[in-house]
C-alpha cells in the first residue's frame, strides 16, 4: 500500500517529503476537429474532460478503461507532451500546466515516461549506451567517464549488465523495454508515467517487467502512474485504481477495495469479464450493450447512461457528482 507521509527522499540525504508528488485538478484536453469540407466549422474531441486525482510519494496509481477513454491522453498531458486545454497539474508543489519548454526541462529531471512500444522510442542507429549517454549529457553530466559509469550502473539495475554496445534490434522486446526503463531512470526521476508499458510483450515477459518496475519503485522510492487496459496487471501493481470512461474518471478506490466491491456500473462490467487472482469464481458476466458514444458529442448528464442498465431520467438530466462511499472510495453515479 501507499507509504505517503513516511517516504524519504533517497537522493538528498533522507529528508522527509510532502505527501503528494502529483495533484491533477479539473484537467481537460480537447482536440479541434473540422466539421465541414471547407473547414468553416469546428468542434472538439473531449478526450479528457475535467478529471481530478492525486499520487502520493511512493505510490502506484493505476488508470484503466477501454480504448479511446482518454487514459493515454491523460498521461501525455500530465507530462506536458500535450498542452492542457484547462486545469492544473501540480507537480511537487508547482503548477506546471503552463510552463514554457525551458521551464519543463527542470520538470523532466523528476518526471519521465515509459512508452508502449520500446522499439519505436529507440533510435535504431544508436547503440543503447549512446542513447542513455545522450540523456545524461543533455541534463548536465559533462564528465564522460562519469557518464560511462552511470550507464553501466543503470543497465545493471535493469538486468542488462555489459550490453551497452548493442543496437536495439539485437534485443528482444522485453530487453528493449528494460533499456527504455534504464533511460528513464538516467536523470533520477521521482515520478514515472507508464503508458501501456507491457501490452506489446508476451505474458511471461510482462510479469518480468512488472516485477522489475516494483523492485525499482521499492529500491529508489519511485511513484508511478500506471496506464493499462489489463486489469490483472493493474490489480497486481497498483495501490489505488482510477476507472476512466469517455474522458471522465467514474470511480477511484484502493485496488483491493475496487476489485472486491466495484461501485460504478461501468466498473462492475469491466471486472465481470476478467479473471484476476483472488476474484470470485463463476461470477456472472455483464455484457455492455451499444457502442461507446462519440467524444465529440458525449451524452448529457452521465456519460455512461446510454449503456447502463440502471439509467434513469435523472441520469440524462444531471451529471453525477463525485461522492465518497467509503475509506478512499469515490464514485460518480446517481445510485449513491
Amino acid at each position: 500500500m501507499s507509504v505517503a507521509g513516511t517516504v524519504r527522499d533517497l537522493r538528498s540525504g533522507g529528508e522527509p517529503l510532502a505527501a503528494r508528488i502529483l495533484e491533477v485538478r479539473n484537467l481537460k484536453k480537447y482536440f479541434p476537429v473540422k466539421t465541414s469540407l471547407f473547414g468553416k466549422g469546428t468542434e472538439f474531441v473531449r478526450a479528457v474532460d475535467g478529471i481530478n486525482f492525486h499520487i502520493d510519494y511512493g505510490e502506484i496509481l493505476g488508470l484503466v478503461g477501454e480504448s479511446g477513454c482518454g487514459k493515454s491522453t491523460t498521461g501525455r498531458t500530465v507530462l506536458r507532451l500535450l498542452d492542457p486545454t484547462e486545469g492544473e497539474i501540480i507537480f511537487e508543489g508547482q503548477n506546471i500546466a503552463h510552463f514554457s519548454k525551458r521551464q519543463l526541462r527542470t520538470v523532466y529531471k523528476n518526471m519521465q515516461l515509459v512508452f508502449q512500444d520500446p522499439f519505436a522510442s529507440l533510435n535504431p542507429r544508436k547503440k543503447i549506451g549512446n542513447a542513455i549517454d545522450e540523456v545524461l549529457a543533455v541534463h548536465g553530466m559533462k564528465d564522460k567517464e562519469q557518464r560511462r559509469e552511470r550507464i553501466r550502473e543503470l543497465l545493471d539495475m535493469v538486468g542488462l549488465n555489459g550490453e551497452e554496445d548493442k543496437y536495439p534490434h539485437e534485443f528482444s522486446g522485453g530487453q528493449r523495454q528494460r533499456v527504455v526503463i534504464a533511460r528513464a531512470l538516467a536523470v533520477n526521476p521521482r515520478l514515472i508515467i507508464c503508458d501501456e508499458p507491457v501490452s506489446a510483450l508476451d505474458v511471461s515477459i510482462q510479469a518480468q517487467i512488472i516485477n522489475l518496475l516494483i523492485n525499482l519503485k521499492n529500491r529508489l522510492g519511485l511513484s508511478y502512474l500506471f496506464i493499462s487496459h489489463d486489469l490483472r496487471l493493474v490489480k497486481y501493481i497498483s495501490d489505488r485504481v482510477a476507472v476512466m470512461y469517455l474522458g471522465k474518471i467514474v470511480e477511484l478506490a484502493p485496488a483491493e477495495e475496487l476489485f472486491r466491491n466495484p461501485a460504478h456500473p461501468y466498473s462492475m462490467a469491466l471486472l465481470s469479464v476478467v479473471t484476476v487472482l483472488g476474484s470470485e469464481k463463476n461470477k456472472k458476466k455483464i455484457i455492455l450493450e451499444g457502442e461507446v458514444p462519440s467524444p465529440v458529442s458525449p451524452p448529457s448528464g452521465c456519460r455512461f447512461r446510454t449503456r447502463c442498465r440502471y439509467a434513469t431520467k435523472q441520469c440524462s438530466e444531471t451529471e453525477p457528482e463525485v461522492k465518497c462511499i467509503g475509506d478512499g472510495h469515490f464514485v460518480s453515479c446517481h445510485l449513491y
